[in-house]
């Protein structure tokens, strides 16, 4: 069947598996668009080249997970912050740590390499902004001024001024050579995720998690803009490269916004679920996401997107005057100066001379920046290693360095779009899926998708079969498959999300056929091995179904309590986390009688194999502790009452009752609180909520 030969605007380019363990961090090169970095709970930094199938480089070193990474402006190091609150700082070309660099007291959120110097800055849940002088080994100054997080940092491209936004819903302007604020944006009305300077002009743009992209005016320090039509939290901003739009992501929606006027020129769904960052190269927007140990790549087709409009008659939907728009290359501001990078270079190092002058004091107190050698201070660099897992790959991007040879090559061409289909219309995959084309004559130039693991690799190339059947086990034909070396053990906790089906062996699909068999056969024993444990699978999932019908007939009722009962009563935990996550999203459910029936149940969630039983029994408690634990203590400790009163005395034996099964529970978090990563940060926000049972 023929293929219609119009192309998408958007497409996934390429899934991977980037780490052994989750994804906690990424980011791409701005410079070319064509680098990625990854950090996950392995404690690793993994640099990938975008659309090859390898990891081109392994950087080691910290001992806690990777919660935030950053290049800098020419893509020749990289910075890597710890949930220890360490960063290390590697340089790309070398393949060596540069610095190891300690003073946050909790995680790194956020983290920026100055545009001239050697000079970057942090940001940390410990509500501190940092600059460190990476030559030095040394933080140049402390600014101080939030209350919650800070989420994000930005230098100004003429590098005098540093912007931060935090989780306490306000935008700060730092002035690095007077050390203090200059200006605060307090308009959002919830957490700032995002900030970025205009390309040239004085102009800053900035996302939230209210669902609103505004922009400041930098010479009068006020709002000149703001847009309402996002589909949820701001996650990325981006100027385009002449400055004339912004772009937003959000989940799943990329949206292109003018300003001075307000105004929306596009909406793009491009699928990318959360997405973590993007960046432009050329006419193509590069955009990336990821879930548990997967990396997803997308394009966005920038040429068929609509980045400027003209309004009728210069009206607005209100009929109100509009400002003429400028002539192209006119700016309503001023522009940045951008000096020399020596001379700016020589400015900052006076900077940094005053400041630190300025800071000495603060340095010799016992709050100052210098904090007693820990565990990971005396952490020789020399344990710090980049393991270089593609070399051919490596000397391609790192290895040229000279005047005309930039690091990494800027490189002109396009990422291919694949054909629409128009009788197949072709839907964004989930991670691990494979889309199929179906006319190989007419399929598109781009390379496959292979399953990738960081870890040493055998790159095999697979003969097509003949089956026609198409799976997330298959892929095109000639597709190369990944196996590793070492025999897969079986995690401690099973993801809610997997790469690959359970129960069926990739290699039984791409063996080709022996000789004397035809492809019917073939077609027959791939269906049969798919079709084993189907049956199976179909009576449990119909008695559950019996089950989940039983439940909702006696929640119509409108008897909470008893259709809870009737839940738990049926043994069946899958049950259980499915209503709980029913009343989990409407707090006003819970009674104190709901508690007493659930909370021997989290116990079982919380120590289940499986990490979605694991999260909802986390949520469950969470909310219990928050809602029900003033009112438990208060009416343990309370005096007794003179007199009879029976309400009381059922609640009173209620009470009593939840804090015994909070006890048990306590236990259960306390030895779990000690796990790295992910569910070793629920167990710990867990055991500080419960604190007071002590």
């Amino acid at each position: 069947m023929a293929l219609s030969s119009v192309t998408k605007t958007s497409w996934k380019l390429q899934d991977m598996v980037a780490h052994s363990s989750k994804v906690s961090s990424l980011v791409l090169g701005k410079s070319s668009s064509r680098l990625l970095a990854t950090g996950g709970e392995d404690c690793r930094v993994n640099i990938w080249a975008v659309n090859k199938p390898n990891c081109i480089m392994s950087l080691t070193g910290h001992t806690s997970p990777v919660v935030c990474v950053q290049f800098s402006s020419s893509e020749e190091q990289v910075v890597a912050g710890s949930e220890s609150g360490s960063l290390r700082v590697w340089d790309l070309e070398a393949a060596k740590i540069l610095r190891t660099l300690m003073g946050h007291k909790a995680n790194i959120c956020s983290l920026d390499f100055h545009p001239f110097g050697e000079y970057l800055a942090s940001g940390s849940v410990d509500t501190n902004i940092k600059l460190w002088d990476v030559r030095r080994k040394g933080c140049v100054f402390r600014y101080k001024g939030h209350t919650q997080a800070v989420r994000c940092l930005a230098f100004s491209p003429d590098g005098k001024w540093l912007a931060s936004a935090s989780d306490d819903a306000t935008i700060k302007l730092w002035d690095l050579t007077a050390g203090k604020m200059i200006t605060e944006f307090t308009e959002h009305t919830s957490a700032v995720t995002v900030v970025q300077f205009h390309p040239n002009e004085y102009l800053l743009a900035s996302g939230s998690a209210d669902r609103t992209v505004k922009l400041w005016d930098l010479e009068k320090f006020k709002m000149v803009g703001s847009s309402e039509g996002e589909r949820g939290p701001v996650r990325c901003v981006l100027f385009s490269p002449d400055g004339s739009c912004l772009y937003s992501g959000s989940e799943d929606n990329l949206q292109v916004y003018g300003w001075e006027p307000d105004r929306c020129f596009d909406v793009v769904h491009v699928g990318w679920g959360k997405v973590a960052d993007f960046a432009v190269c050329n006419s193509q927007m590069v955009g990336v996401s990821c879930g548990q140990m997967n990396v997803s790549l997308y394009i966005v087709d920038l040429n068929r997107v609509k980045k400027s409009g003209s309004l009728i008659q210069g009206l607005s939907q209100d009929d109100k005057p509009l400002a003429v728009p400028t002539s192209k290359g006119a700016t309503l501001r001023r522009n940045y100066e951008r000096p020399t990078t020596s001379c700016s270079r020589q400015n900052l190092c006076i900077c940094v001379c005053r400041m630190k002058q300025n800071s000495d004091a603060d340095r010799r107190s016992p709050e100052g920046e210098r904090r007693s050698p820990s565990s990971e201070d005396e952490h020789d660099d020399k344990e710090s290693s980049a393991e270089i897992t593609n070399p051919d790959d490596y000397k391609e991007i790192f290895q040229p360095h000279n005047a005309i040879l930039r690091t990494p090559p800027k490189r002109n061409e396009t990422f291919p779009a694949p054909v629409e289909d128009e009788c197949f219309p072709v839907k964004p995959c989930a991670a691990g899926e494979v889309t199929p084309v179906h006319d190989k004559s007419k399929a598109p130039n781009v390379s496959s998708t292979p399953v990738l693991r960081v870890e040493p690799t055998v790159v095999a190339s697979i003969p097509s079969h003949p089956m026609s059947v198409v799976t997330a086990s298959l892929a095109l034909p000639s597709r190369r498959i990944v196996t590793t070396s070492k025999p897969k053990s079986s995690p401690a906790v099973i993801p809610s999300t997997r790469n690959e089906p359970v129960g069926l062996n990739v290699g039984d699909f791409l063996t080709p056929a022996r000789s004397g068999k035809t492809s019917v056969t073939a077609d027959e024993e791939a269906l049969a091995q798919i079709r084993k444990g189907h049956e199976t699978m179909c009576v449990m999932l119909t008695s559950r179904y019996k089950n989940l019908d039983t439940v909702r007939a006696v929640w119509a009722a409108g008897d909470i309590k008893t259709s809870l009962d009737s839940a738990v009563s049926m043994n069946d935990l899958s049950i259980v986390v499915d209503i709980l996550n029913i009343v989990n999203l409407k707090p006003s459910l819970w009674k104190l009688d709901t508690c007493t029936t659930i909370l021997p149940q989290i116990e079982e969630l919380l120590q289940s194999k499986y990490e979605s039983y694991v999260q909802t029994g986390y949520l469950s408690l969470k909310l219990i502790l928050k809602r029900f634990w003033p009112l438990i203590s208060d009416t343990l400790t309370a005096p007794p009452s003179v007199g009879v009163d029976i309400t009381r005395e059922e609640r009173h034996q209620k009470c009593k009752a939840c804090y015994k099964q909070l006890k048990n529970l306590s236990n259960v978090v306390k030895n779990r609180a000690d796990q790295v990563g992910r569910h070793g940060s629920m167990f710990k926000e867990l055991q500080l909520l419960m604190a007071p049972l002590d």
